[in-house]
């Protein structure tokens, strides 16, 4: 006798149109009933266009009919906000006070990371001025959506990615908004997009402590901060005020990381400090946090960020933050 629960996960079988994602992973399955044969779905159609609609009712029929017991199948679709479809576990805010360390190459490769472990992760890219994430991911897709809201663009690894850069005419357009457009801007990110079941979602936000991070801070249930810095004396003193912003927000502080610690020459085994001797044990201190990692320069990673593959990249860091974020939040 065939059950709900079979039917739940042939659902999750079936991948959205737009977005590389079952049913069931962006939550749009609202309702299941099920009675001598005939079964009834009811699914929410936010973000799906109607050809998306048409093709998912002729698939999720063909395949539900070719369960046993099953001779009836009716499908229908239901309005939802997005907000109302995702359950997102984690959010976790990559922030810095100062602009060039690293932010938006940290939240990617904690993203990385976090995937390759297999987590459900999505990326908000919240620098709104300042994008860089799909370039770094090689995507050029616009998102999917209706008046109801917006698709993710899923990566070639699958994680969730919005960024205004995914909406403009040309990627370098530019973005000439005041502060309350650009906070705008991201609670639509947040309220409008649907992420759908999330384990993680990394937040890339813009530098400093103004307006766009305290949007975060007070718009989106934030679990928890990870700190940038590079070594240099005066960012790790700027750092400290974002330190500072995010406690005095009693958002915790997961842990801090440093980009650009070191170059390592591999033909001679040297280690050279660029930016000077490391802080990483001072900024853990200083935020009362644990170092999650130091990331070299790394001309390897350059090339891979320009060419649209950092997906590709290997390190320490990626094998080692999916691990240590998960030690933090236990």
């Amino acid at each position: 006798m065939t059950t709900i629960e079979q039917i739940r996960e042939k659902l999750d079988e079936i991948i959205v149109p737009h977005v590389i994602r079952s049913i069931g992973g962006l939550n749009l399955i609202r309702d299941i009933s099920l009675k001598d044969g005939s079964v009834s779905i009811s699914l929410a159609s936010t973000a799906l266009d109607e050809a998306s609609q048409a093709w998912l009712k002729d698939k999720v029929t063909e395949s539900l009919k070719a369960l046993k017991d099953i001779k009836q199948v009716e499908i229908t679709f239901s309005d939802a906000k997005p907000v109302d479809l995702n359950r997102i576990k984690n959010v976790i805010a990559v922030m810095s006070g100062k602009g060039g360390v690293g932010k938006s190459l940290v939240t990617s490769l904690t993203a990385i990371g976090l995937r390759r472990k297999g987590f459900e992760v999505g990326i908000l890219d919240a620098d709104i001025t300042g994008p860089s994430i799909p370039k770094m991911f090689g995507i050029k897709d616009r998102p999917g959506g209706n008046e109801q809201g917006l698709l993710p663009v899923t990566s070639k690894s699958g994680i969730e990615i919005m960024s205004i850069n995914l909406l403009l005419p040309e990627e370098d357009e530019a973005v000439i908004w005041r502060g309350p457009l650009i906070g705008k801007a991201i609670t639509q990110f947040w309220e409008d997009v649907v992420w759908g079941n999330l384990d993680y979602m990394i937040v890339d936000l813009p530098p400093g402590t103004a307006d766009a991070p305290l949007t975060v801070m007070q718009t989106l249930p934030i679990s928890g901060v990870i700190i940038v810095f590079t070594p240099q004396d005066l960012t790790a003193m700027i750092v400290r005020k974002a330190v500072k912003m995010a406690q005095q927000m009693n958002k915790k502080v997961l842990g801090v990381v440093e980009n650009m610690s070191y170059l390592y020459l591999k033909d001679f085994d040297k280690r050279i400090d660029l930016f000077g001797k490391s802080k990483g044990e001072e900024m853990a201190a200083a935020s009362n946090a644990p170092l999650l990692g130091q990331i070299p320069v790394d001309p390897d990673l350059a090339a891979m960020c320009d060419e649209g593959h950092i997906e590709r990249y290997q390190s320490d860091f990626i094998d080692s933050i999916g691990d240590a974020l998960t030690a933090v939040k236990n």
